[in-house]
């Protein structure tokens, strides 16, 4: 495995734009958080994520840098990647008020776009609404580096036993 990710690499390195190699740094960079910090997902290293939990609130919120790695062919964040931020914080959220032993899993998401993302980061804040004894329905927002919310959401997470 060592073997072919060098040669990759290398090959990426040799043929790459410096885009290219910022791009392919921030994920490195994402995937060695995950290795230090001990993430246990992938994706909180991958997006390099930081995240603040107010238990007695019920907010989750969740900051990532932007690189060009999550931009469309416009130069602004794929609507994909803040969907999957809004999921995450949200599911987040719904997972750290349940009892041992139980996971809430996405059954509904409904993102409204309000406006392109761009600049440094986001910073998505999640919140719940409802906590019942099957599901658990939270809002999000997600918003860019100069304050700007971008992205508004709800989403229903069904209470599942692991």
């Amino acid at each position: 495995m060592k073997d072919r990710l060098y040669q990759i690499l290398d090959q990426c390195i040799e043929k790459g734009s410096e885009r290219d190699l910022d791009a392919i740094a921030h994920i490195l960079e994402g995937f060695q958080k995950k290795i230090d910090i001990g993430y246990t997902q992938y994706i909180d290293g991958l997006f390099h994520m930081e995240r603040k939990i107010d238990k007695e609130k019920m907010i989750f919120e969740i900051t990532v840098p932007l690189n060009d790695v999550w931009n469309n062919s416009l130069a602004i964040v794929h609507g994909g990647f803040t969907a999957t931020l809004l999921d995450t914080a949200m599911g987040t959220a719904a997972n750290v008020i349940l009892p041992e032993g139980y996971g809430a899993v996405t059954n509904q998401l409904n993102i409204h776009y309000i406006a392109p993302g761009t600049g440094d980061s986001l910073h998505c804040k999640a919140e719940i609404i409802h906590h019942g004894s099957k599901t658990v329905v939270v809002s999000g927002e997600a918003y860019r580096s100069d304050g700007k919310k971008i992205a508004y959401a709800t989403g229903t997470f069904f209470i599942i036993q692991k």
